[in-house]
């Protein structure tokens, strides 16, 4: 949630980040007006206690007749005393409700639009000319089909559809994947965690993902846990209701959980292959920095994303995400999409979000520097979602006979092999 002091001084620059994200303008004067009222009612509450305090005392030392008059006015005072404490509970719970839907403040470099008005920012290696080659590209499907590495038909008979299952050297690929990012992360400090894949409701709001993001969240309502999307959710909920000294930051961490999306609205997007899936494993980095680092922090986050994809000898560009394409709890996103070759465009495999204090107000996460306490700034990166990885690398690296190159960082994790080689005609 974003600062309630910063909404009173420059409620024009909430409205003006409201607007930018698509979202409804109305909300900023509705949440300034519960704000004076939740602050009106509290004063008035804290008159009349005071005042009830004082009555307290007089009442012991007035004689008979004045004692009956303080008496009454005392029993007058506990009934509005009662009142306003309601009054001041209601305007508060109804401040905080108000503020829970309120995105983050969009960073002023964010470009202003909807999902198809990004900035590219840079583009990294060559698209492969495959006319040139002589060959057409088959498609990550067909390719895992040749190899014995996707089987999308027994993943629909088991579980569905978008469920599928990794097979033979499918299998040991997204091992070596996950095994190779978490040994970069490792490198560049990162402390490798293995996170929960379900939690608690306050862990899932606090980091933003029952505002917008809500329809695509499973719920286990027997049990009133939630199985996360990312391990974004469990990274930031880790230090919830803590204060943090400012010598132990950065705080970085590289979590790997399965997650789970239902893709609600994407009917007819992506249904073949693995591209867009329910259940999928990721390994995600998180920081947590002090509030004038984060800018800084978002910059090292796409400089190791760049890294890992340049590792991976993957075509790709660096977009700086419009703002009605944003998450509600990020101030500016970078993408790294990768070229899809079978699909002629680019497509996000990583990207990396500056959260700013806004998890941090909600989680009740602070840094201690000196004598101050204060919220701190959280942020998120993907290093490697498995299955689009797997796509990008099956479609780039293939070859005529239908047989797939591995990029060199991968093969001490895949037993020396330099090619994976086709299992099936």
């Amino acid at each position: 949630m974003i600062d309630l002091r910063l909404l009173r001084e420059d409620p024009d620059r909430v409205r003006a980040s409201q607007r930018a994200r698509g979202e409804d303008v109305a909300l900023v004067d509705a949440l300034l007006s519960a704000d004076e009222r939740r602050r009106s009612s509290g004063l008035r509450f804290d008159e009349l206690r005071a005042e009830q305090k004082s009555l307290g005392k007089l009442i012991p030392k007035a004689d008979a007749d004045e004692k009956a008059e303080l008496l009454k006015r005392a029993s007058t005072l506990a009934a509005d005393v009662k009142a306003a404490d309601a009054e001041r509970d209601a305007a508060d719970e109804e401040t905080q409700q108000l503020l829970l839907q309120l995105g983050n403040l969009v960073h002023p470099a964010v470009p202003v639009g909807g999902e198809e008005d990004f900035v590219t920012l840079q583009t990294h290696g060559t698209i492969r000319d495959f006319d040139a080659e002589g060959f057409a590209p088959k498609d990550h499907l067909e390719l895992g089909h040749l190899l014995g590495a996707i089987d999308v038909e027994r993943g629909a008979k088991v579980s569905g559809s978008r469920f599928y299952f990794l097979t033979g050297v499918g299998a040991l690929l997204e091992l070596a994947l996950v095994n190779a990012a978490i040994a970069q992360a490792t490198a560049a400090g990162f402390t490798p965690m293995l996170t929960p894949a379900l939690v608690r409701p306050q862990s899932m709001a606090g980091t933003g993902f029952l505002g917008q993001a809500a329809q695509d969240v499973y719920h286990l309502d027997k049990d009133d846990l939630y199985l996360v999307g990312t391990s974004e959710v469990a990274l930031a909920a880790y230090h919830m209701d803590e204060i943090i000294e400012a010598d132990r930051l950065p705080l970085r961490y590289a979590g790997f959980s399965p997650c789970f999306r239902r893709e609600a609205g994407s009917h007819g997007k992506d249904t073949r292959g693995i591209f867009r899936v329910h259940q999928f494993d990721k390994v995600e980095m998180f920081s947590y920095v002090s509030p004038e680092d984060s800018e800084a922090e978002h910059q090292r986050l796409l400089e190791w994303e760049k890294q890992w994809l340049t590792s991976l000898e993957l075509p790709f560009r660096v977009i700086d995400v419009a703002s009605g394409d944003l998450g509600s709890s990020a101030a500016r996103k970078f993408d790294c999409e990768a070229w899809i070759p079978t699909q002629g465009k680019y497509r996000e495999l990583t990207s990396t979000s500056d959260c700013t204090e806004y998890q941090s107000r909600r989680l009740s996460i602070r840094v201690r520097d000196g004598k101050q306490v204060k919220p701190l700034a959280t942020l998120n990166g993907t290093l490697c979602a498995v299955p689009r990885t797997i796509v990008a690398l099956l479609e780039n690296h293939q070859q005529a006979d239908g047989s797939v190159r591995v990029p060199e960082v991968l093969r001490p994790f895949l037993g020396g092999r330099e090619v994976l080689e086709p299992v099936a005609k």
